[in-house]
């Protein structure tokens, strides 16, 4: 981390888990440990069913509400989608772009990030904006090239003002949901080479500016390691965000 020039944020990313009474739980669990944490920003990314609830339930809190995806049009005969106007008006604040599962089960594109990504952005939100390669990419040594042209299509058409308020997640796709974690040394490289990547599009005082998480498994053990690294800002975590205490222990390593 390095909070001379970044913020450090830790997302949480329920996916497909808990109910609105759950998430009121979750949350009321989490307020009173979260209440003296100065330097670290803290949000959760809900499924839509749950945002009125957990914005409420995380009023006066220092706990941020995020969803987890949006449509790039407005309106429309999209079924089952929901666009940045209905996300503003129930309170949220950030949107996760991108994640590899929206890539992998819903056939998002570079060219729908982009389209999102900017969308967001017009509309006042913070975009956490997810990259990474597969098993395949990382054992071949194509990681960079993957990585970097993700961020490139993401970026495309973004204003070098704009892109300060962009979060990048680097989610090596082999180590979602499946235990296994880049290494410290391995995380720091990629995010570095995300951070060249931004400073070769907007410049190096905007590229020292974004804050780039780590999303791969990071857990209550890994966490402060992880963290340790200079371009290591934060982290988008998935399972461990479902239970209060684990989500705390990631938030305390960030805010150290």
């Amino acid at each position: 981390m390095n909070r001379r020039y970044r913020k450090t944020i830790i997302a949480g990313n329920w996916k497909m888990n808990m109910t609105p009474s759950q998430a009121k739980a979750l949350i009321e669990e989490l307020k009173p440990l979260v209440s003296k944490v100065k330097w670290c920003e803290m949000v959760l990314c809900v499924p839509y069913v749950d945002i009125p609830t957990a914005v409420k339930a995380a009023k006066g809190s220092k706990i941020a509400i995020g969803a987890e995806n949006m449509h790039f049009e407005p309106k429309g005969a999209y079924t089952g989608e929901v666009s940045a106007d209905m996300l503003k008006e129930c309170g949220v604040k950030y949107v996760i772009i991108g994640h590899s599962e929206r890539r992998q089960y819903f056939a998002e594109t570079d060219e729908t990030v982009n389209k999102k990504v900017k969308v967001a952005l017009e509309n006042g939100f913070r975009p956490i904006v997810c990259v990474g390669e597969s098993l395949d990419e990382r054992e071949q040594d194509i990681w960079s090239e993957i990585v970097r042209k993700q961020v490139k299509c993401a970026m495309q058409g973004v204003s070098v003002d704009d892109v300060k308020k962009v979060v990048i997640a680097y989610e090596p796709i082999w180590a979602i949901g499946t235990g296994k974690t880049a290494t410290a040394d391995q995380a720091n490289e990629v995010c570095g080479a995300i951070r060249d990547c931004l400073r070769e599009l907007y410049g190096a005082r905007a590229a020292r500016a974004i804050t780039i998480q780590y999303g791969g498994s990071m857990n209550a053990k890994n966490a402060a390691e992880l963290l340790s690294k200079p371009d290591v800002d934060g982290g988008l975590i998935g399972g461990a965000s479902l239970k209060p205490n684990d989500f705390f222990a990631i938030i305390e390593a960030a805010n150290q």
